[in-house]
């Protein structure tokens, strides 16, 4: 007796839901999968740090430092590698002020947040990496808030941090539709020092306002006025006539995270109706 053949659906092909024939049943699913879990665990907005995954904590920058003078000397072949190591160890140890301070932004942000009478609102987002992406993540956590990591996969592997809720936890493949869930949420970006990535993210986010295709209220804040000062020079782009000056009024430079807080919470109450918890 002949056996009969079982058919396979369409949607139950891995192969060919792996094919560039159903990309845009992938893309779909970045859009509709993050939107269903995001609904079930009541997300509605939120504040989305932006910034370089190599920086690192102070503590550990640090002890990176100290183990590097401890060798430093012991071989003459290795000294002046050595040397370099130690002066890139010190720059990193410069740099990790901005890890620590997205930390106690995120912190303080959650900390607020949780005072508020609606629930789940402004939740900590981040790329769901390392450096600023961790802090952001780990500031939240620490505050005891939920925090979304909204990662990506790369040909060189990049985690996902440790400080992410469980349950917001994404990873994505296309870039522009991790784009769009960094922003269709958003009601406030805060920029922190960082390379090529944030620098797209920035670009990205002040183009879509500039252009008002976002019709939301969004704050947006660079952190660091020495790194920003240096990195773009907004008053050769006015001078030029890139820009206007309306456009310098779409952002705003800030320098500790007390300063941040403090001009974000009252752009958010300006912005959003807020109620406090009674």
């Amino acid at each position: 007796m002949k056996r009969k053949k079982v058919l396979c659906k369409a949607y139950q092909k891995s192969d060919f839901l792996n094919s560039p024939n159903a990309r845009p049943i992938r893309l779909l699913s970045e859009l509709l999968d993050p939107q269903q879990q995001l609904r079930r665990e009541g997300i509605r907005d939120t504040i989305v740090f932006f910034g370089s995954a190599r920086f690192k904590s102070k503590s550990e920058c640090r002890n990176l430092l100290k183990k590097l003078k401890a060798t430093h000397g012991k071989s003459k072949s290795k000294h002046r590698l050595n040397k370099k190591l130690i002066e890139d160890a010190k720059a990193d140890y410069e740099m990790s002020k901005y890890y620590e301070d997205a930390v106690s932004l995120s912190r303080m942000i959650t900390e607020w947040v949780k005072t508020l009478k609606q629930p789940y609102r402004f939740a900590i987002c981040s790329g769901g990496g390392p450096g600023i992406m961790e802090a952001a993540n780990k500031g939240a956590y620490l505050a005891k808030g939920r925090t979304i990591g909204f990662n990506v996969s790369l040909p060189f592997e990049q985690k996902p941090n440790p400080y992410i809720s469980e349950q917001l936890d994404f990873e994505f493949h296309y870039f522009f539709m991790r784009k769009f869930w960094f922003v269709y949420l958003a009601k406030a970006f805060i920029m922190f020092p960082g390379g090529f990535g944030t620098m797209d993210e920035l670009m990205e986010v002040l183009t879509l306002v500039q252009t008002q295709k976002l019709k939301k209220k969004v704050t947006i804040l660079l952190y660091g006025k020495k790194f920003w000062s240096e990195i773009l020079n907004f008053d050769a782009m006015l001078k030029n006539r890139v820009i206007s000056r309306e456009d310098l009024k779409l952002f705003e430079i800030v320098e500790t995270p007390e300063e941040a807080f403090k001009y974000l919470v009252k752009e958010l109450k300006k912005n959003y109706p807020l109620e406090t918890a009674v």
